[in-house]
């Protein structure tokens, strides 16, 4: 079996692909938040805090500004007293929603997984 000739290449490529999707997600909370937008479309500051369990408002404002800036989500100011600040995933934001999923069905799967090798030992 012969390998392609810009294996090597192509590999560095999508390991460099990796690390920059890694760079935007990375952190205890990011998928959290993105995963609790995502499920509810729209999320206020609030809603999002109380789904997020243990992580504090500054936390959760610092990590919203990062995804703003990755063009993640969108921040818009709604004309309320007082007023609400909702978001809600961009349209880059969305292509991550397959992933969401794939990582939810994953982890209930490893779940029971392990709590299933847990019960039979």
């Amino acid at each position: 079996m012969e390998c392609k000739k810009d294996f090597q290449r192509d590999r560095k490529k999508e390991m460099m692909a990796v690390h920059d999707a890694m760079d935007v997600l990375s952190g205890k909370w990011k998928i959290y938040i993105i995963s609790s937008i995502c499920h509810y479309n729209k999320r206020r500051f609030s809603d999002i805090l109380d789904d997020v369990v243990g992580i504090s408002n500054k936390m959760l404002s610092k990590e919203l500004k990062e995804l703003e800036v990755n063009k993640l989500i969108k921040r818009t100011v709604l004309d309320t007293q007082p007023v609400t600040v909702q978001y809600e995933l961009t349209e880059h934001g969305l292509t991550l929603k397959t992933i969401v999923e794939n990582l939810t069905d994953w982890g209930i799967a490893h779940r029971k997984e392990i709590i299933g090798a847990q019960n039979s030992g």
